[in-house]
C-alpha cells in the first residue's frame, strides 16, 4: 500500500518441491542455473521499479503516528487473513490443471501464512483498542484494493497471477521492513506496547527474504509465457501499492472519531 518499496552466489542452486510434511524430495529436485535465477529475478523486480516510474507521485502518506500504526495494522489484518483461503483455492487449481510445481508452492505459501492475522490482532489489542470489533469496523482502502485484486486474479481461469501478487508484497516488505525502520516505528509507538508482531515477520529480519528467494527460484523453473504473466501481475500489484488512495489520505480528525469508540477500557481489577 502507498502508506507503507540476496541472491545466491553459487554456480547452481535448486528449485524443489516438498511433500505434505514440508520435508523436500531430493527426487524432485531440479537444477536452475544461476543465469536464470538471476534473469528471473530483474525480471520481477523490473516489473515492480516500472510500477514506481509510472506513478510518480508527489504525494506523501502523512507523518506515522501512533494513532495511523493502527490504521495501518487494520489494514494489514485483513490482507494477512485473506491470503491463505484464498491461496490455498489456487493450489487446488494448479493441482488439478497438472502444474505440480505451482501447486506445491502455493500449498506451502498457504501453510506460510497461516496465522498472521492473529498476530495483527495481538498488535492492535496491544495498542489498547478491541481487535475484533476494530477489524471488522475499520475499512482501509488500500488494503481493500488489494484484497479484491488477489481475489480476482485467483478465480481467473489461469490464476498464476497470484504468484506475482505474492512476490510483490513480499518483496516490497523485505524492502521497507528494515531493522531499522522496524526500530523507528517501536521508538514511536507507547512504552509498554509490543504492536510489531506482523511487521516484524514480514519484513527483512523476518521469513519473507527466504520466501522471495523460494518464489524465484519457482518461477525460474516455469516457461517463458507463464514467467512474463507473473511479472504482469507484479506490475499491477505494485501500481496498487504505490498509487495514494483517490479519496486522499484520512485525516487526523476522521482517523480519531472512527477509532475512538473501539478503545479498550480497563474495568476494576484488570490488569
Amino acid at each position: 500500500m502507498a502508506e507503507q518499496v540476496a541472491g545466491k552466489t553459487t554456480k547452481r542452486t535448486w528449485a524443489h518441491k516438498s511433500n505434505s510434511s514440508g520435508i523436500v524430495d531430493p527426487g524432485s529436485r531440479k537444477s536452475v542455473d544461476a543465469d536464470k535465477l538471476a534473469k528471473t529475478r530483474k525480471l520481477l523486480d523490473g516489473a515492480i521499479a516500472l510500477a514506481w516510474r509510472d506513478v510518480m507521485t508527489n504525494r506523501r502518506p502523512p507523518a506515522l503516528t501512533s494513532t495511523r500504526w493502527v490504521w495501518r495494522l487494520a489494514g494489514s489484518y485483513h490482507l494477512t487473513h485473506s491470503y491463505p483461503p484464498l491461496i490455498k483455492k489456487a493450489a487446488q487449481h494448479f493441482a488439478k490443471t497438472g502444474r505440480t510445481s505451482l501447486a506445491q508452492w502455493a500449498e506451502q505459501k498457504a501453510k506460510e501464512e497461516q496465522g498472521h492475522d492473529l498476530l495483527t490482532l495481538q498488535d492492535i489489542q496491544s495498542m489498547g483498542y478491541k481487535a475484533s470489533a476494530l477489524v471488522e469496523a475499520v475499512v482501509h482502502p488500500g488494503a481493500v484494493a488489494l484484497v479484491n485484486y488477489f481475489t480476482q486474479t485467483v478465480k481467473s481461469p489461469d490464476p498464476i497471477g497470484c504468484v506475482g501478487y505474492s512476490y510483490t508484497m513480499e518483496r516490497l516488505a523485505t524492502g521497507i521492513g528494515t531493522k531499522k525502520y522496524i526500530q523507528s516505528v517501536e521508538t514511536m509507538l507507547p512504552q509498554d506496547t509490543n504492536a510489531t508482531r506482523c511487521l516484524r515477520v514480514h519484513s527483512s529480519v523476518g521469513a519473507d527474504v527466504e520466501h522471495v528467494e523460494e518464489t524465484v527460484e519457482m518461477v525460474a523453473g516455469l516457461s517463458p509465457s507463464e514467467r512474463n504473466d507473473i511479472a504482469n501481475a507484479c506490475y499491477k500489484t505494485a501500481l496498487l501499492c504505490f498509487n495514494p488512495p483517490k479519496e486522499g489520505y484520512i485525516s487526523d480528525e476522521e482517523l480519531h472519531h472512527v477509532l475512538k469508540p473501539l478503545k479498550h477500557i480497563k474495568t476494576t481489577g484488570e490488569t
